[in-house]
């Protein structure tokens, strides 16, 4: 009888996988906090949440428990012309902490859409008033905001995205910004607005810069009545120490996108929050002016009660010591790393951000498709440890369960594959 690897094998297109030579997939049959145990038994320290989701470890009773009672009592439902109470409760609890003045939550079901809900909102903003000559985007080189056209347009021209260049809209890039050194130098009435990952640039290679460099960009977007969208996906609910990367910085977005986190990393759920002056553009007389953007499974019950459950582990008292301690532990690890003369000539740029760390392996050329990242992977495995670098950079994004000594044994674990 052929094994589910073989048979997943024969059937199914994994993400991200080159299809030739491809390594046999390994059956994960449990989650267990931070923990992901597959048919063998073998368990394996998940120390990148796989894919950066699963914020309070996989198989949490507590999330589980609401997702069961919602779905007792009602799991689907089209949400234009009806709502239900998980969805509003949603929305006034995420505009209680959002880092800015926003009015209003629009749902959509993934990271990719809430940024393509949220560049539509910025580009029809302009239009319904009437103003066409509004219509161009800046966005950061090393950016990535998702794999949809749309998204893969706001993203750096690289091998994500190779085969659709010539498809892909205009887009004015500049470098991420630095304290004192103009970021763009205009013009700017054809600007209608910039997106960004505040402080930290993911699948770009974990790409970290300062919040007061980015607080004087998004003054000067602000100064010239550019519409400031935060690409939170990643960073949001915790992972960068605050609960969400813009509030390191004084100048708050105009619309920010969140998903990932979102939920727990239990079900697929996308949000954009806007300002009430964005929302004031299309309230109007004239149905032209609508936002016709819509998913099946806009706010979809279970998936909001899975978000709510999240926030309420998110919030309390020991979570945020977990992020505090995880915080340090970090710290601690990054100036082992960095005073290591063994690792010298081995590592290079080892950085972190709140419950964020990571460094380059110094091995052929920077980026996604040095092959290292797939040894690194084949080793940490071998010792209980799930990482999966973006090339050459190595990373560690736990859950924020995971404890002192779990991820002692992952920095142990790195500091073995490097010695070896």
């Amino acid at each position: 009888m052929a094994t589910l690897s073989e048979r997943d094998q024969k059937v199914v297109w994994h993400p991200y996988t080159p299809q030739k030579s491809m390594p046999a997939t390994i059956p994960i049959v449990k989650g267990e906090g931070v923990y992901i145990i597959d048919a063998h038994g073998k368990a394996y320290i998940d120390a990148i949440s796989s894919w950066w989701v699963t914020i309070h470890g996989h198989a949490n009773s507590y999330i589980a428990e609401k997702i069961y009672e919602q779905a007792k009592t009602l799991e689907q439902v089209i949400f234009a012309g009806f709502t239900h109470e998980p969805a509003v409760r949603l929305a006034e609890r995420l505009l209680e902490i959002l880092p800015g003045d926003f009015a209003k939550i629009f749902y959509s079901d993934n990271g990719s859409t809430a940024v393509e809900v949220g560049i539509k909102m910025a580009l029809q903003y302009w239009w319904n008033q009437g103003n066409t000559k509004r219509n161009k985007i800046l966005a950061l080189n090393h950016s990535y905001h998702g794999d949809t056209f749309g998204t893969m347009s706001l993203s750096e021209r690289g091998v994500f995205n190779m085969a659709f260049h010539d498809k892909l809209f205009e887009v004015i890039f500049i470098d991420p910004p630095v304290g004192g050194r103009p970021a763009y130098p205009g013009p700017w009435d054809e600007i209608a607005c910039i997106i960004y990952e505040p402080l930290l640039q993911g699948a770009g290679g974990m790409n970290m810069y300062e919040a007061t460099a980015l607080n004087e960009l998004l003054k000067q977007c602000h100064a010239h009545d550019v519409l400031c969208i935060a690409d939170e996906v990643m960073t949001g609910f915790g992972r960068t120490g605050r609960l969400f990367a813009s509030q390191y910085v004084e100048e708050r977005p105009d619309i920010i996108c969140l998903s990932k986190g979102l939920t727990g990393g239990t079900m697929a759920l996308g949000v954009t929050a806007c300002t009430a002056k964005i929302h004031n553009a299309y309230v109007d007389d004239d149905r032209r002016k609508t936002f016709f953007h819509g998913h099946s499974f806009t706010a979809n019950p279970l998936a909001c009660a899975a978000a709510l459950a999240s926030m309420d582990l998110l919030l309390q008292a020991d979570c945020q010591a977990n992020r505090e301690r995880i915080t340090r532990q970090h710290n601690q690890f990054v100036q082992q790393l960095s005073t290591d003369a063994r690792f010298a000539d081995r590592i290079k740029n080892v950085r972190s951000l709140g419950t964020i760390m990571a460094f380059e392996m110094v091995a052929g050329a920077d980026g996604y498709l040095n092959t290292i990242g797939l040894e690194i992977t084949r080793k940490s495995l071998e010792q209980g440890v799930y990482l999966r670098p973006l090339g050459n950079t190595v990373y560690v994004m736990p859950p924020y369960c995971i404890t002192q000594q779990e991820l002692e044994k992952v920095y142990e674990v790195i500091v073995n594959i490097l010695g070896s």
